[in-house]
């Protein structure tokens, strides 16, 4: 996979400022507020920076925490983890693997087989219908 590289001044210029917010400054968006958190139709969700393949709709399900949540990524060239001591907290990051995008973080509470919950950002994502 090609990597996209852009400094945070050529994000900022092409991105929405809420985006930017979320994706290139570690932001969060308010908890039931996302445009994804209660959405259910079938397709793929994207990077809404670059457009990489994240999750597929068929691992989405509502953990009630007021972000979109799915319990395994699309494939290994979705996401990878970082550290995240912000906050006061010890955290996994989720990021977007193509372009290091924010895209929230994961936690060992979801549902099973995986036991995952990538607690994802709506903002951060874009959707494709199938």
């Amino acid at each position: 996979m090609k990597k996209v590289q852009k400094t945070k001044e050529e994000w900022k210029k092409i991105l929405p400022k809420d985006q930017f917010c979320i994706t290139r400054e570690k932001g969060t968006e308010p908890p039931f507020s996302g445009k994804y958190n209660k959405f259910y139709e079938k397709g793929t969700y994207k990077c809404s920076d670059c457009g990489n393949v994240l999750f597929n709709s068929e691992t989405k399900y509502d953990s009630g925490s007021g972000w979109p949540s799915f319990r395994e990524k699309a494939s290994e060239d979705s996401v990878e983890f970082r550290q995240d001591n912000s906050h006061g907290m010890l955290r996994t990051e989720v990021v977007c693997k193509k372009c290091g995008a924010h895209l929230g973080h994961i936690f060992e509470d979801g549902p099973q087989p995986s036991g995952k919950r990538y607690c994802i950002n709506s903002l951060s994502l874009d959707f494709a219908k199938k």
